[in-house]
């Protein structure tokens, strides 16, 4: 039952969740990609170029049907994911960079800081030194 524990401990392990909730997510969002392609995008594109349903378009080559309307439909959910995915990532990335510009304000100096920097000075001065100040 050993192995029993270590499986409970990689699937418990944080990526591995966070791999299974991208995965899950990513797939909830192909459906809705794919039905914004098939529902809304290709009819609008076969009115537009005279009523072609991309779905149908296919060729007959022997006995062999190639239906290369399903790769135009393919490529075109390809592309539509990949700039969906473009616009997601660029938001996080902008997110994060504003996150991190705006760094904390400089914590002012303690009064032991400021007292020791003024004896500073002053043995310096007694010494004809020049100091140089942060």
């Amino acid at each position: 039952m050993k192995w029993l524990k270590e499986f409970g401990d990689f699937i418990n392990r944080g990526n591995v969740m966070d791999l299974a909730v991208g995965i899950i997510i990513g797939a909830a969002f192909t459906a809705i990609v794919n039905s914004l392609v098939n529902d809304l995008i290709m009819p609008l594109i076969g009115i537009i170029i005279g009523g072609v349903d991309f779905t149908s378009l296919a060729v007959q080559v022997g006995s062999a049907t190639l239906t290369y309307g399903n790769f135009i439909q393919a490529i075109f959910n390809f592309v539509i994911i990949a700039f969906a995915v473009f616009l997601l990532i660029k938001a996080v990335n902008n997110f994060y960079e504003k996150k991190a510009a705006a760094p904390p304000p400089p914590t002012p100096p303690t009064d032991e800081t400021v007292l020791l920097r003024e004896i500073r000075d002053i043995l310096a001065a007694q010494s004809g030194r020049t100091v140089i100040k942060p």
